[in-house]
Protein backbone atom coordinates (compact mmCIF):
# COMPACT_ATOMS: atom_id res chain seq x y z
CA UNK A 1 0.00 0.00 0.00
CA UNK A 2 1.24 3.47 -0.88
CA UNK A 3 2.34 5.61 2.07
CA UNK A 4 -0.21 8.28 2.86
CA UNK A 5 0.15 11.76 4.29
CA UNK A 6 -1.50 11.39 7.70
CA UNK A 7 -1.59 14.38 10.00
CA UNK A 8 -3.02 15.49 13.31
CA UNK A 9 -4.20 19.11 13.46
CA UNK A 10 -3.96 20.41 16.97
CA UNK A 11 -4.78 23.60 18.82
CA UNK A 12 -7.02 25.05 21.52
CA UNK A 13 -10.62 26.18 20.90
CA UNK A 14 -10.51 29.24 18.63
CA UNK A 15 -7.09 28.45 17.14
CA UNK A 16 -8.53 28.30 13.61
CA UNK A 17 -8.37 24.54 13.06
CA UNK A 18 -11.63 24.45 11.08
CA UNK A 19 -10.52 27.15 8.67
CA UNK A 20 -7.07 25.65 8.09
CA UNK A 21 -8.27 22.05 7.84
CA UNK A 22 -10.54 23.01 4.91
CA UNK A 23 -7.56 24.50 3.07
CA UNK A 24 -5.34 21.50 3.88
CA UNK A 25 -7.98 18.99 2.71
CA UNK A 26 -8.42 20.85 -0.58
CA UNK A 27 -4.69 21.22 -1.35
CA UNK A 28 -3.54 17.74 -0.35
CA UNK A 29 -6.64 15.62 -1.08
CA UNK A 30 -6.89 14.38 2.50
CA UNK A 31 -9.90 12.77 4.14
CA UNK A 32 -11.15 14.62 7.21
CA UNK A 33 -11.62 12.43 10.27
CA UNK A 34 -13.51 14.14 13.06
CA UNK A 35 -14.82 12.03 15.91
CA UNK A 36 -17.92 14.24 16.10
CA UNK A 37 -18.78 13.38 12.48
CA UNK A 38 -18.06 9.69 13.07
CA UNK A 39 -20.35 9.62 16.12
CA UNK A 40 -23.17 11.26 14.16
CA UNK A 41 -22.74 8.80 11.27
CA UNK A 42 -22.71 5.65 13.44
CA UNK A 43 -25.53 6.83 15.71
CA UNK A 44 -27.59 7.91 12.69
CA UNK A 45 -27.08 4.59 10.88
CA UNK A 46 -27.60 2.52 14.02
CA UNK A 47 -24.39 0.52 13.48
CA UNK A 48 -23.08 -1.88 16.14
CA UNK A 49 -20.46 0.71 17.15
CA UNK A 50 -23.11 3.44 17.19
CA UNK A 51 -25.40 1.40 19.44
CA UNK A 52 -22.51 0.65 21.78
CA UNK A 53 -21.58 4.34 21.95
CA UNK A 54 -25.23 5.21 22.59
CA UNK A 55 -25.32 2.86 25.59
CA UNK A 56 -22.47 4.74 27.27
CA UNK A 57 -23.87 8.15 26.38
CA UNK A 58 -27.33 7.25 27.70
CA UNK A 59 -25.70 6.47 31.05
CA UNK A 60 -23.83 9.79 31.01
CA UNK A 61 -20.49 8.05 30.52
CA UNK A 62 -17.65 8.82 28.13
CA UNK A 63 -17.48 6.52 25.13
CA UNK A 64 -14.44 4.26 25.68
CA UNK A 65 -11.37 4.56 23.45
CA UNK A 66 -11.86 1.15 21.84
CA UNK A 67 -15.27 2.19 20.48
CA UNK A 68 -13.88 5.49 19.15
CA UNK A 69 -10.90 3.68 17.61
CA UNK A 70 -13.31 1.17 16.05
CA UNK A 71 -15.08 4.05 14.30
CA UNK A 72 -11.76 5.51 13.12
CA UNK A 73 -10.66 2.07 11.86
CA UNK A 74 -13.95 1.70 9.98
CA UNK A 75 -13.46 5.09 8.27
CA UNK A 76 -9.83 4.37 7.30
CA UNK A 77 -10.72 0.93 5.90
CA UNK A 78 -13.59 2.38 3.85
CA UNK A 79 -11.46 5.17 2.32
CA UNK A 80 -9.49 4.10 -0.73
CA UNK A 81 -9.21 7.18 -2.94
CA UNK A 82 -7.50 9.57 -0.56
CA UNK A 83 -3.94 10.84 -0.29
CA UNK A 84 -4.14 10.48 3.50
CA UNK A 85 -6.04 11.62 6.57
CA UNK A 86 -6.33 14.73 8.68
CA UNK A 87 -7.31 13.91 12.26
CA UNK A 88 -9.20 16.74 13.90
CA UNK A 89 -10.11 16.69 17.60
CA UNK A 90 -8.56 13.24 17.85
CA UNK A 91 -6.52 11.81 19.48
CA UNK A 92 -7.43 13.73 22.64
CA UNK A 93 -5.48 11.56 25.08
CA UNK A 94 -2.18 9.66 25.04
CA UNK A 95 -3.93 6.23 25.13
CA UNK A 96 -5.91 7.31 22.03
CA UNK A 97 -2.66 8.38 20.32
CA UNK A 98 -1.07 5.02 21.14
CA UNK A 99 -4.13 3.15 19.85
CA UNK A 100 -4.11 5.24 16.65
CA UNK A 101 -0.41 4.44 16.11
CA UNK A 102 -1.13 0.74 16.51
CA UNK A 103 -4.08 0.92 14.11
CA UNK A 104 -2.08 2.78 11.44
CA UNK A 105 0.95 0.48 11.83
CA UNK A 106 -1.27 -2.55 11.20
CA UNK A 107 -2.33 -0.87 7.92
CA UNK A 108 1.29 -0.11 6.98
CA UNK A 109 0.79 3.59 7.74
CA UNK A 110 1.86 6.10 10.39
CA UNK A 111 1.25 9.67 11.49
CA UNK A 112 3.47 11.88 9.32
CA UNK A 113 3.23 15.03 11.43
CA UNK A 114 1.26 16.80 14.14
CA UNK A 115 0.76 20.49 13.45
CA UNK A 116 -0.09 22.59 16.48
CA UNK A 117 -1.55 26.06 15.93
CA UNK A 118 -0.11 28.31 18.63
CA UNK A 119 -2.30 31.25 19.69
CA UNK A 120 -1.96 33.35 22.89
CA UNK A 121 -4.80 32.87 25.39
CA UNK A 122 -6.13 36.45 25.19
CA UNK A 123 -6.35 36.20 21.40
CA UNK A 124 -8.24 32.88 21.71
CA UNK A 125 -10.78 34.42 24.08
CA UNK A 126 -11.31 37.38 21.75
CA UNK A 127 -11.79 35.09 18.73
CA UNK A 128 -14.31 32.92 20.57
CA UNK A 129 -16.27 35.98 21.70
CA UNK A 130 -16.32 37.26 18.10
CA UNK A 131 -17.34 33.84 16.81
CA UNK A 132 -20.24 33.78 19.30
CA UNK A 133 -21.65 36.95 17.72
CA UNK A 134 -21.81 35.17 14.37
CA UNK A 135 -22.56 31.56 15.37
CA UNK A 136 -24.55 32.10 18.53
CA UNK A 137 -22.73 29.16 20.12
CA UNK A 138 -23.50 29.27 23.83
CA UNK A 139 -20.09 27.91 24.88
CA UNK A 140 -18.36 30.78 23.01
CA UNK A 141 -20.30 33.53 24.80
CA UNK A 142 -19.51 32.88 28.43
CA UNK A 143 -16.02 33.85 29.62
CA UNK A 144 -16.11 31.21 32.34
CA UNK A 145 -16.98 28.46 29.84
CA UNK A 146 -14.28 29.68 27.47
CA UNK A 147 -11.72 29.53 30.29
CA UNK A 148 -12.88 26.01 31.24
CA UNK A 149 -12.54 24.81 27.64
CA UNK A 150 -9.01 26.23 27.34
CA UNK A 151 -7.99 24.67 30.68
CA UNK A 152 -9.56 21.34 29.71
CA UNK A 153 -7.61 21.41 26.45
CA UNK A 154 -4.35 22.14 28.32
CA UNK A 155 -4.86 19.42 30.90
CA UNK A 156 -5.99 16.60 28.61
CA UNK A 157 -4.63 17.27 25.17
CA UNK A 158 -1.25 18.92 25.73
CA UNK A 159 0.22 15.54 26.82
CA UNK A 160 -0.69 14.31 23.32
CA UNK A 161 1.58 17.02 21.86
CA UNK A 162 4.38 15.80 24.14
CA UNK A 163 3.75 12.23 22.92
CA UNK A 164 4.27 13.23 19.26
CA UNK A 165 7.19 15.48 20.22
CA UNK A 166 9.09 12.45 21.54
CA UNK A 167 8.55 10.88 18.09
CA UNK A 168 9.94 14.02 16.43
CA UNK A 169 6.59 14.68 14.75
CA UNK A 170 5.37 17.84 16.50
CA UNK A 171 5.62 21.10 14.52
CA UNK A 172 4.35 24.34 16.06
CA UNK A 173 2.95 26.97 13.70
CA UNK A 174 2.15 30.56 14.63
CA UNK A 175 -1.65 30.68 14.54
CA UNK A 176 -1.82 34.50 14.57
CA UNK A 177 -1.94 36.45 11.30
CA UNK A 178 -3.92 36.27 8.09
CA UNK A 179 -5.45 32.94 7.08
CA UNK A 180 -3.11 32.86 4.07
CA UNK A 181 0.02 33.56 6.15
CA UNK A 182 -0.83 30.78 8.59
CA UNK A 183 -1.55 28.40 5.70
CA UNK A 184 1.79 29.30 4.09
CA UNK A 185 3.48 28.16 7.31
CA UNK A 186 1.54 24.88 7.20
CA UNK A 187 2.44 24.35 3.53
CA UNK A 188 6.14 24.66 4.34
CA UNK A 189 5.72 21.65 6.62
CA UNK A 190 3.36 19.57 4.47
CA UNK A 191 4.74 20.11 0.95
CA UNK A 192 7.98 18.14 1.56
CA UNK A 193 6.05 15.36 3.39
CA UNK A 194 3.52 15.17 0.57
CA UNK A 195 6.30 14.44 -1.93
CA UNK A 196 7.40 11.50 0.22
CA UNK A 197 3.85 10.15 0.49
Amino acid sequence: MQKRLNMVLFGPPGAGKGTQSEKIIERYNLTHISTGDLFRKHLGEGTALGLEAQRYMDNGKLVPDEVVIGMVDDKISATTDSNGFIFDGFPRTVPQAEALDKLLTSAGQSISVMISLEVPEEELKQRLRNRAKVSGRADDQDDEKIQTRIEEYRAKTLPVAAYYKTQGKLVMINGVGSIEDIFAGIRQVLDPLNQLA
